[in-house]
């Protein structure tokens, strides 16, 4: 008996006659029996997995055979743009059966959502925020409009799981499960991750072990050829120094191809995109601070295109299509091998082509963090994903946000909507306190209720920004006349400069005509060069692992991933080798001392081991340095001796690093935490305590610098 005999026949009809598909792929074949038996599941399969279906045509199927009624499947996403992807190819699945799939985001209108709240759609696509949203609004009876809930998919699950979104959607579906009144089944998408198991416990929140569960994984257990891909990869490394020669190369290589560029930054984004458009490359841009419009122009354009170059952030990692694509380049390297992994599978996906991605350095530290990259990815390793530890300030927003939705909630019941799940739980008691001694709540006769402090922060727009957990920056919206074209750090706008002040966005320059401080506007002209780009960030989002660190160790060492080099990348190896030749060693860790009196412990142990390193050896470690990615900088007067003893000290007492009070302030919701809880969130997320021992442990050998 076929897996497909459990599917609805009318569906299975379009699968064969609408879609022209001979049968079902892996992935979706052992997916119809889980999903159908309503367990909860992580889907895993590369990008173009069919991943979307694999979840989509049983819950469909049942959504037929058990006769759900009204909004009974949400469909969540982590970006707009994936969400208005996928709506025509769910409104056709949902067409063939006489039921329908509808939108509701940030960018919906209101005349939209009214009808949708009148005639509710059976799938509704959405994201965590909307969906809070529709929880708080007076607008929504949210217990009407989610009665018939039986389903939540979460499209790249592994997305939200490693940072404070993943926090927030979990609360989120405990509080819409409550609602509800009767458990929802749980479905998550994934790329490749190291930890499904461990994903699947994430995602199934306070059930967790007490539901029915299951990973479905066909690719794993499939022989792995290319790492952590059975499929062949077409992989090369070069090395070319800078954006102008990397814009030389692309615009050189695979004409009359369709080719997407990865960059690691905006700025990088915008300087490359002038520099082809420059050499008559036809390019288009996309990044988080270009405007709606212009993203979406540059993908449409794109996707119809076919000579032409796209350059990214990660903004286009995730699942958008982007039509037929060729190519795909990476400037220097993605933070994590899970982000190359996604990049790789926008390619291959036309029957007789192969998986493909060509790495262009701009820097030797670029050079060795794409070997790096390539050496892990090769032995089939994966970034674990982890959720960010001890998400205090999520729980004071999600408490301020349970008040908005329900008005009152009784001051000691208000644990029960999640469930006791994990941090909302009784770990949230002392934070409950705080937000009622501050004025963030008011609490009489014991009950709980927004407070005249939380008005005040938050209540702007109906209290709009308390229902987004991302922290950005402030940023000047920039016009040529009526129309957006993005933003721009305010920095562009205040610092000192000679002449006429110049952006660089969408990849042009523009002339900057007038400032309008009040509103956060700045109006432009076109200009013919000499622009500048620039974003602000905190920097701990650049911080490398542990592993991948040491790999560039290895690779300093070396041992040479096994991927086409170019002679360029060989001969820019083996000057990075020689440049490290007295600071790395395979047996342990060295300090150094120059002539100069400087020393140095060169852990290669990556940025987060390195502060919690640092702030643990207080009596050693030299005062009010940077912390980075390689080494640990000394007093000038260690010696042996006093090594050891430090070492001794703090054998088993590892200390979390100290926290910028910048970062603090970058915490969004932190304002309404204790000041020390709210330090100590951010120092548990700054620390690397394995990796920190796992230094700890190896030899070390005292190594004095002469100059060459």
């Amino acid at each position: 008996m076929s897996p497909l005999d459990d599917l609805d026949p009318i569906l299975v009809h379009h699968i064969v006659n609408s879609l022209g598909w001979r049968g079902l792929r892996p992935l979706q074949e052992e997916s119809i029996g889980p999903v159908m038996a309503g367990k909860d599941a992580i889907l895993l399969a590369p990008t173009a997995g069919g991943k979307t279906e694999a979840a989509s045509f049983p819950l469909l199927s049942r959504m037929t055979a058990e006769r759900w009624a009204g909004t009974s499947v949400l469909y969540v996403c982590p970006l707009k743009a994936l969400l208005n992807n996928l709506l025509p190819r769910l409104e056709t699945y949902t067409g063939w059966l006489g039921r329908t799939a509808a939108l509701w985001h940030g960018d919906v209108t209101a005349g939209r959502r009214k009808r949708i709240l009148a005639d509710r759609p059976d799938v509704l696509l959405t994201t965590p925020e909307s969906l809070e949203a529709m929880l708080v609004s007076a607008n929504v009876d949210h217990r009407a409009f989610f009665s018939g809930l039986q389903a939540i998919v979460v499209d790249e699950v592994h997305a939200f799981a490693g940072d404070d979104r993943g926090w927030h959607l979990l609360a989120v579906l405990e509080r819409l499960q409550k609602t509800v009144g009767r458990p929802v089944q749980r479905i998550g998408l994934s790329a490749t991750v190291g930890n499904p198991a461990e994903l699947l416990h994430w995602l199934q929140g306070s059930a967790a072990g007490r539901r029915s569960a299951r990973v479905v994984a066909p690719h794993l257990d499939e022989p792995r050829q290319q790492g952590a891909h059975a499929a062949p990869c077409d992989i090369e490394l070069d090395y070319v120094g800078s954006v102008e020669n990397a814009a030389t190369v692309i615009a050189a290589l695979h004409r009359g191809e369709k080719r997407l560029v990865f960059c690691e930054s905006r700025r990088l984004v915008e300087e490359l995109g002038e520099k082809l458009r420059l050499r008559g490359v036809t390019t288009f841009l996309s990044h988080a601070s270009l405007s709606v419009d212009e993203r979406r122009r540059a993908e449409q354009a794109f996707a119809d295109a076919r000579d032409c170059v796209i350059v990214s952030t990660s903004t286009l990692e995730l699942g958008i299509d982007v039509g037929d694509l060729d190519r795909v380049i990476q400037l220097d390297a993605p933070m994590t091998v899970a982000s190359f992994l996604q990049r790789l599978g926008r390619t291959g996906r036309r029957a007789g082509t192969r998986r493909n991605c060509l790495f262009l350095a701009l820097t030797e530290d670029g050079l060795l963090a794409a070997a790096a990259l390539l050496l892990q990815w090769k032995r089939g390793w994966v970034e674990p994903v982890v959720a960010p530890p001890e998400p205090r300030h999520i729980v004071a927003q999600q408490l301020l946000a349970l008040c908005l939705q329900e008005h009152q909630v009784g001051d000691k019941l208000w644990q029960e909507w999640w469930n006791g799940f994990g941090p909302f739980g009784q770990p949230a008691e002392p934070i409950v306190r705080h937000l009622v001694e501050e004025g963030y709540l008011d609490q009489d006769g014991g009950m709980l209720f927004i407070g005249p402090e939380a008005e005040r922060r938050f209540g702007q727009r109906h209290f709009m920004n308390l229902t987004a957990v991302f922290t950005s920056p402030p940023q000047f919206t920039v016009l040529q006349g009526r129309s957006e074209i993005g933003r721009t750090d305010p920095d562009l706008l205040t610092e000192e400069i000679e002449g006429p002040r110049k952006l660089l966005l969408a990849g042009r320059s523009w002339l900057v005509t007038y400032i309008d401080w009040h509103r956060k506007r700045c109006f432009v002209e076109p200009t013919d060069s000499g622009g500048k780009a620039k974003w602000s960030g905190l920097g701990f989002e650049r911080a490398t692992s542990f592993e991948l660190m040491r790999a560039m160790r290895e690779v300093l060492l070396g041992i040479d991933p096994d991927v086409a080099l170019s002679k360029r990348a060989v001969t820019a190896l083996a000057e990075a080798r020689d440049h490290f030749m007295d600071v790395v060693h395979p047996g342990g860790t060295l300090i150094t001392r120059t002539s100069g009196g400087q020393v140095r412990w060169w852990t290669w142990a990556g940025h987060r081991a390195n502060a919690t390193l640092a702030a643990t050896l207080g009596t050693v470690v030299a005062p009010a340095q940077r912390v980075n990615d390689c080494w640990v900088r000394l007093r000038e007067d260690v010696d042996r001796q006093h090594w050891k003893q430090a070492v001794a000290d703090v054998s088993d007492q590892l200390c979390l690093p100290d926290v910028d009070q910048r970062a603090v302030k970058g915490l969004k919701f932190g304002e309404a935490l204790p000041p020390r809880l709210a330090q100590a969130t951010l120092a548990t997320r700054f620390a690397d305590l394995e990796g920190a021992q796992a230094v700890l442990e190896e030899p070390v050998r005292f190594v004095t610098l002469t100059p060459s």
